[in-house]
């Protein structure tokens, strides 16, 4: 016969539960006997010396009734001791799913997170680079290489995909992960505010530990872009020059003097920017040319990150009214933003498709009009309801069909003889 082993955690409640039931059942059966001025018949003595119940005793039938009377009186104790056990076992296994929740937040660098203890260096530094930013960087390497035309994803060997990984990999966590930790340095005092479960306000990172970090993945991003231009032999380095405004523009957006962030033109065109304009540019330069045109368009479509940027402000409204920043909720306040941030998005994707449509891409403007029509019903059903409580929300089921919008632009350039 098999050894019986520990019960599994989640039988246990229900064990103690069930002590508790027959602890209550054993007790009201005392009870009663004790009521009724009767003791139990002792099975340790010999027959002979037990004590036989008068006539007028209680009978066999009577003690039964006993018995079951007993057993009814126990019975609403072991439900509730059932019914409690229960329900402390739901209340835990929630709080450890909410626990394991916050803390993938705040891995990620999501809003909302919990703040975390204990955890290993590595950790923090990948906080500080928020990982839940780096897709749309991705999607934007992928339209610049899209709009080279120098690229088929069905036929391109191991050395190109090689390289589009370490675009990637530049644009997206390496110098996303440098402008992120510099911002998180100089917003320290604004996310002691807004989200002081950050790393830096937590104290749980060093001021040398921060900048190591800021030098380390600035120096990587203009090493593995200088790279980039070797291996594909570009001269001038356009890849590199790129990755040069890129950690230049990171700078001034978040450190003073200039801090392009206490405004909210210049803040939410930069970030803006450096979504949409400048991994577009990293991935065009490093299968094609970036010419003046695909330049023009690229900083034109990043207005419409303008828009995004602005919903991005919701999440520090109250710290940047505090701090006197500039940023389009504490300017216009949040029922005008608002509709700013939808409106300015959306608009300036609808150029795009009358653009396509100048150059003869008829099929590719009307898949991009198609990403649009969910991205207005999304403003309209979450962010105009509550844009401070469905900010996220919002960014989450809107942002992809625009990150796919840039991509089905681009893939018209790249299929256009004339572009």
């Amino acid at each position: 016969m098999a050894a019986i082993g520990p019960a599994p955690r989640w039988r246990r409640p229900l064990l103690r539960a069930a002590l508790c039931a027959v602890a209550l059942g054993a007790g009201s059966a005392g009870f009663i006997s004790v009521s009724t001025g009767r003791a139990a018949p002792s099975t340790d003595l010999p027959k002979s010396h037990q004590v036989r119940p008068a006539a007028g005793d209680l009978d066999s039938s009577g003690s039964s009734l006993v018995s079951a009377s007993a057993a009814s009186a126990a019975l609403p104790f072991a439900m509730l001791a059932v019914l409690a056990a229960r329900s402390q076992s739901r209340h835990r296994s929630t709080r450890r799913a909410e626990e394991k929740k916050g803390s993938l937040q705040q891995l990620l660098g999501m809003k909302g997170a919990s703040e975390t203890d204990d955890e290993p260096l590595w950790k923090i530094r990948l906080q500080l680079c928020k990982p839940v930013t780096w897709p749309p960087l991705i999607f934007g390497v992928i339209a610049g290489v899209c709009a080279s035309g120098n690229f088929d994803w069905s036929t391109a060997g191991p050395e190109e995909y090689a390289k589009f990984l370490l675009c990637v990999t530049l644009s997206g966590p390496v110098l996303v992960g440098y402008t992120q930790t510099l911002n998180d340095w100089y917003d320290k005092d604004l996310d002691a505010i807004n989200e002081p479960y950050r790393p830096i306000p937590s104290g749980r990172i060093t001021e040398e530990e921060v900048w190591q970090q800021i030098y380390v993945l600035g120096g990587l991003g203009l090493g593995m872009a200088a790279a980039l231009d070797i291996w594909q032999g570009h001269w001038p380095p356009t890849v590199f020059a790129v990755a040069v405004v890129g950690v230049f523009m990171a700078y001034i957006y978040s450190a003073p003097p200039l801090k392009l962030k206490q405004n909210w033109i210049s803040g939410c065109y930069a970030l803006g920017s450096s979504y949409i304009a400048l991994p577009w540019l990293a991935g065009q330069c490093t299968f094609g040319q970036a010419t003046p045109e695909i330049i023009a368009l690229t900083l034109w479509y990043s207005v419409a990150a303008v828009g995004i940027a602005i919903v991005n402000d919701f999440k520090s409204v109250e710290g940047d009214a505090k701090l006197g920043l500039s940023s389009a909720p504490v300017v216009f306040g949040v029922d005008t933003a608002k509709y700013m941030a939808p409106i300015i998005k959306d608009s300036v994707q609808l150029t795009i498709v009358g653009y396509l449509l100048y150059i003869g891409e008829t099929n590719y403007a009307l898949g991009l009009l198609a990403l649009i029509l969910p991205q207005i019903y999304f403003a309209k059903t979450l962010f105009l309801e509550d844009p401070i409580k469905n900010d996220v929300k919002y960014q989450g089921s809107s942002l992809p069909f625009f990150s796919i919008g840039t991509i089905v632009a681009a893939s018209a350039i790249g299929n256009n003889p004339l572009h």
